[in-house]
């Protein structure tokens, strides 16, 4: 069964919609689709009325903690968060109303290692049931590699069944962005999201090209396979 889940975007303080793969090392620039004049909060209590819980607010660079700590306010316990998480600050953002942390570049170093004994470390501070981890990614010929700093970098590590297996004891959850694609409104990455309904062993949330005028279709698109389907939750963010 494929379900929709909502996102928030944090971009400078404001709520985007951003071209993924268009960040640009040491430069906040990137291409923007659209930029509200609402708040993060205002948009946590749209979906806090519509009971729409599970959604992921990411913040995407610095400036965006105030943003993130009040729509946290508006709808507690109904927003996972992303973007910056580490050790540090994983257990501020569930005591101020998360439902989850998300992580991905805290799990590398700066050279792209991925290293577990951080995730290890995560694991022990917060629990596994409240832990998401991201592994969007970039194409890299048939394969998927991990990106890390907003999508501008890739890691060592290459998605596979095995990598699926072995991190879905340290998690509740994977987030997928497919970063060639995201924010583009042109299509979703249908192999990866086909892949990922038969490879992931728990719940896996797809992120990406997502549209409404008939060109991702993605119920059709991503059935998985081999009994399955309840490990499907969502194909695309929720646009607003």
């Amino acid at each position: 069964m494929t379900k929709f889940r909502p996102c928030i975007d944090l971009h400078e303080g404001k709520v985007k919609q951003v071209v993924g793969g268009s960040f640009s090392a040491g430069s906040e620039k990137v291409e923007e689709n659209f930029v509200s004049d609402r708040s993060a909060g205002y948009f946590a209590g749209l979906f806090r009325d519509d009971a729409l819980k599970g959604g992921h607010m990411i913040m995407l660079g610095a400036g965006n903690e105030a943003a993130a700590y009040e729509a946290l306010a508006a709808y507690p316990d109904g927003l996972q968060v992303g973007g910056g998480i580490t050790e540090k600050n994983a257990l501020l953002y569930l005591e101020a109303g998360a439902s989850a942390v998300i992580v991905t570049s805290f799990l590398f170093d700066s050279d792209g290692c991925f290293l577990r004994d951080r995730l290890e470390a995560l694991v022990r501070l917060v629990g596994k049931e409240r832990l998401v981890l991201d592994l969007s990614c970039r194409s890299d010929g048939d394969a998927w590699v991990v990106a890390m700093d907003r999508w501008r970098k890739r890691t060592e590590l290459e998605l596979s069944t095995e990598v699926l297996e072995d991190l879905a004891g340290s998690c509740a959850e994977f987030l997928v962005h497919a970063a060639d694609v995201e924010g583009k409104c042109e299509g979703i990455d249908a192999r990866l999201v086909e892949w990922l309904g038969v490879a992931s062993p728990i719940p896996v949330t797809y992120a990406g090209g997502g549209s409404v005028d008939g060109r991702s279709r993605p119920g059709q698109q991503a059935e998985p396979r081999e009994g399955r389907s309840d490990h499907w939750q969502r194909i695309g963010h929720f646009r607003w």
